[in-house]
């Protein structure tokens, strides 16, 4: 019996640690998935190179994420998904092509990748539990992202993409 009483109060323990985050973390809410990240690491990173960034960027009257509604007024069933494609696209397109001269910015770029391939990670492990369902919205929004960055040259898009952080990281927050 006392075992059961031990191992009750551990388990409990356990569980209540995993929900905490750790310093600096912030726990996301996206749909039914939570997600602990440190936005404060991502965004000092991306603060530090965010105007070298969009000094690079040659095209500045084109959004890829801002487009009319492509972020805005996605439902929370839909949050989910698009985040775990966001993310996917940021891991596996963008942050592949955001190379520079500049050792501190490639420095800074590789840090904010390495946090979002930690994020990725955790939406893939929710996405493949089927907790993570992506409805028409969704996947309409994403199709309209991809093609705004596949009109432009890879580097040129990834660029763009990059310098559009800032975007992404408010939009999360306040569907937080």
């Amino acid at each position: 019996m006392k075992g059961s009483h031990l191992f009750l109060c551990l388990f409990s323990m356990s569980c209540w640690l995993n929900l905490m985050p750790t310093a600096g973390n912030k726990i996301f809410h996206f749909g039914p998935c939570r997600v602990s990240m440190s936005m404060t690491e991502i965004r000092s990173g991306f603060t530090a190179i965010k105007a070298n960034i969009q000094a690079r960027d040659p095209i500045r009257t084109l959004s890829i994420l801002s487009y009319p509604h492509s972020l805005h007024k996605v439902k929370s069933s839909d949050r989910c998904c698009i985040t775990h494609h966001l993310f996917d696209f940021y891991v596996d397109k963008v942050f592949k092509h955001c190379k520079t001269e500049d050792s501190y910015v490639n420095r800074k770029i590789s840090s904010i990748a390495n946090s979002f391939l930690s994020v990725k990670r955790k939406l893939g492990q929710c996405h493949e539990q089927n907790k993570c369902m992506c409805g028409q919205e969704s996947t309409e929004k994403f199709k309209q992202i991809l093609a705004n960055y596949e009109g432009l040259n890879v580097t040129s898009a990834a660029i763009k993409s990059l310098g559009e952080l800032d975007i992404l990281l408010d939009w999360m927050e306040k569907s937080r």
